[in-house]
């Protein structure tokens, strides 16, 4: 799939790091390091524009790496972009260490999936088909 992109950053395009990998990583393009105190949360620029298709969207989502040595995450995981949106990429990060954490610039600070959606259409009804589940929720089906 080819995905129209503009990179005004100072960094590569983002890229699948192996041939299986399902994110790309994507990086700070900032000025200046940015320290995040203790849970503390700041919008970090990309500099990368993209032209999604219809029916797809790129999903934002932590780096795994950040996430168990220092505590660094993205606030609304899975973050969404959607095929009609056309500003600047801007990754919120979030620090849920004790300790702070400076963010440099060209460091990988989360990775980038493209998926299909499908867009839903509701069907009011007075009533659900009935399963073995109902609605236990929250832990209700075990905790194998």
């Amino acid at each position: 799939m080819k995905i129209k992109i503009i990179n005004t950053s100072r960094h590569p395009l983002p890229g699948y790091e192996t041939d299986s990998s399902a994110g790309m990583d994507i990086r700070a393009n900032i000025d200046q390091p940015v320290r995040l105190e203790p849970l503390e949360r700041k919008v970090i620029k990309t500099g990368l524009f993209l032209e999604l298709p219809l029916g797809y969207e790129a999903q934002i989502r932590p780096r795994s790496g950040l996430a168990a040595k220092h505590g660094i995450s993205v606030l609304n995981t899975p973050g969404t972009i959607d095929a009609d949106y056309r500003g600047e990429i801007g990754v919120i990060l979030v620090n849920l260490s004790q300790e702070a954490f400076v963010v440099e610039d060209g460091e990988r600070i989360a990775q980038m999936v493209i998926a299909r959606h499908e867009r839903a259409s509701w069907v009011e009804v007075e009533e659900l088909s009935q399963t073995s589940r109902g609605s236990g929720g929250f832990g209700s089906t075990g905790t194998r």
